[in-house]
């Protein structure tokens, strides 16, 4: 595993959540370089998961860029807390989950024709107040071919956007209780 400690390929990640062993880490075989999203969110871990459950729903990012111009919802989807392996989340089908602590899947099939081999987790990390940690690993195939390094770099900065975008507003979200102020988006 390679785990570069600067953008595009980390963005509030600590060394302690570089270095640590991740449940996408065991969906990714051979090479791969990590990239690394977290931020604190003043919600209960339930609370937080919940939400991160709701990414079977929708990329709760750019809407008008990765959801078709749909909007994302702002409220809790019922039922979207039941998971199973097989289901699919973003652009992967879940792989391995732990209630309020973890949801990790790998690429479906298009999702590796255009970015390649990945495996993805997000991680709820309980802290000492009450509040969370939402911390995102992406494993992403580490082929040496200059054509392939040059569409992973591309795609580091493409996430880091779309990500931090992502990982605010289920924050927000979060901390809201679901309820959404129009304009803060």
């Amino acid at each position: 595993m390679n785990v570069p400690s600067r953008l595009p390929w980390n963005w509030n990640g600590t060394a302690d959540e570089l270095d640590g062993f991740l449940p996408c880490d065991s969906l990714t075989q051979g090479r791969y370089v990590s990239l690394h999203r977290a931020i604190d969110v003043e919600a209960d871990p339930a609370s937080v998961f919940r939400w991160v459950c709701q990414l079977k729903e929708a990329p709760y990012s750019y809407d008008w860029l990765d959801n078709r111009g749909r909007r994302s919802p702002h409220t809790l989807t019922p039922g979207a807390e039941h998971l199973e392996i097989g289901q699919p989340f973003l652009i992967a089908t879940i792989g391995s989950f732990e209630h309020d602590r973890h949801l990790s899947g790998a690429a479906i099939p298009r999702a590796r024709r255009l970015y390649g081999v990945l495996a993805i987790s997000y991680v709820v990390i309980p802290l000492a107040d009450g509040s969370s940690r939402l911390l995102v690993r992406l494993n992403v195939e580490d082929d040496r071919a200059l054509r392939r390094r040059v569409r992973r770099w591309v795609m580091a900065w493409g996430d880091l956007v779309m990500m931090r975008k992502q990982l605010l507003t289920l924050k927000q979200l979060a901390e809201q209780g679901g309820e959404w102020s129009r304009g803060r988006h």
